[in-house]
């Protein structure tokens, strides 16, 4: 099976989405596109919680809210200025090396992966002078926008993500996830709410090179009353589940059932699907601003019933709108189960709505 490239009704409902770009900080208004211009780093006021993405200073519920990831010495957060081109349906990424003049175009053999789009760099660049071909780095991006729109037409909540699998290990790149606005929270005792979507990512590797893209379902449940608080303002339960998962090379072709087999033979198993990824649960998940941020975990057992750990990482997530009715995210997590000396690493985005209870029979 290929994945296939229904691109096209994907770049209409983003070229609907407002001009220039998701991620914004200052506007031209000469043509109508904004550029986002923060790197993603604090301007030097205290987060309101340890463990947070680098991004917006001591918010508010009443803020939107900008996280990207946290730059460091390995190439993580190295991506800067994501900017949505809607006049062509381009992507143009900041900060990275050999990704031709900055501007992704919508993937050839995947153009989207569900609901999300994907865009790549170009494979070779002129010398600017003796106009010899220079190869470039495999870049590829995803680029995910809320189905809602606020009052002036920009997405409620868009999230990005870029990698590259020419490096060792993994090498540069970088995400990033927004909403637009505030949000209300739900203060009823006994307040429960169910999220549902899908999510795309990339998985790059540590001790070999290339790509990959991942789709999946994600379900979210918040518990808005408890857990009890632990500190004035955190304290609400949320509980998670990534499930029905597949990998698709970089052409788009399924390559789950071979992946599949390398965790069987490493491991003497014999498991049939990809391990569901699980949010750990327990206090301190969600705050007073909306913002989210936890452990998550996958695993499975072997032919003798041992319990293998698969993935371990975390998820970043923002709650949007009034009573909460969606979630922008990012999912990171690494595993060594798959092929001896390699670790992967999945980064995956999603948005999930929260819809109206199903009608009675």
């Amino acid at each position: 099976m290929k994945f296939g490239a229904s691109g096209l009704v994907l770049c209409l409902v983003l070229a609907g989405c407002g001009d220039g770009t998701p991620f914004n900080s200052e506007t031209d208004t000469t043509d109508g596109e904004t550029t986002d211009t923060d790197t993603g780093t604090d301007t030097g006021a205290t987060l309101s919680r340890d463990g947070l993405p680098a991004g917006t200073a001591s918010p508010t519920p009443n803020d939107g809210i900008r996280r990207s990831e946290t730059q460091d010495s390995t190439g993580n957060g190295q991506a800067s200025s994501f900017q949505y081109n809607a006049a062509d349906d381009t992507f143009t990424i900041d900060g990275l090396a050999f990704d031709g003049d900055n501007v992704y175009a919508r993937g050839t053999n995947v153009s989207s992966l569900g609901p999300y789009a994907v865009y790549e760099a170009p494979q070779v660049v002129p010398d600017s002078q003796s106009g010899d071909p220079i190869n470039q780095f495999r870049h590829r991006a995803i680029y995910g926008v809320s189905k809602n729109l606020d009052a002036n037409g920009d997405p409620e909540t868009e999230f990005a993500i870029v990698r590259t699998g020419a490096y060792s290990p993994y090498g540069f790149g970088g995400f990033i996830y927004k909403r637009q606005n505030g949000v209300t929270l739900e203060t009823a005792a006994g307040a429960q709410g169910i999220y549902r979507g899908k999510t795309a990512g990339i998985r790059d590797f540590d001790g070999q090179g290339g790509l990959e893209y991942t789709t999946g379902d994600l379900e979210v449940q918040i518990d808005f009353g408890d857990f009890s608080p632990t500190t004035a303002s955190v304290g609400d339960g949320v509980v998670g589940t990534l499930s029905n998962r597949r990998i698709f090379d970089i052409d788009g072709n399924d390559v789950t059932n071979a992946i599949l087999t390398q965790i069987n033979t490493q491991n003497t198993a014999s498991i049939s699907s990809i391990p569901n990824v699980q949010f750990e649960v327990g206090p301190d998940s969600l705050d007073a601003n909306g913002e989210i941020i936890g452990n998550l975990n996958s695993g499975f057992s072997d032919d003798a019933g041992n319990y293998i750990a698969y993935e371990a990482g975390n998820y970043y997530a923002i709650l949007s709108g009034t009573n909460g009715q969606e979630i922008v995210g990012v999912l990171v997590m690494e595993n060594s189960a798959e092929k001896i000396g390699v670790t992967g690493r999945e980064t995956s985005g999603f948005i999930v709505y929260r819809g109206p209870a199903p009608a009675t029979p």
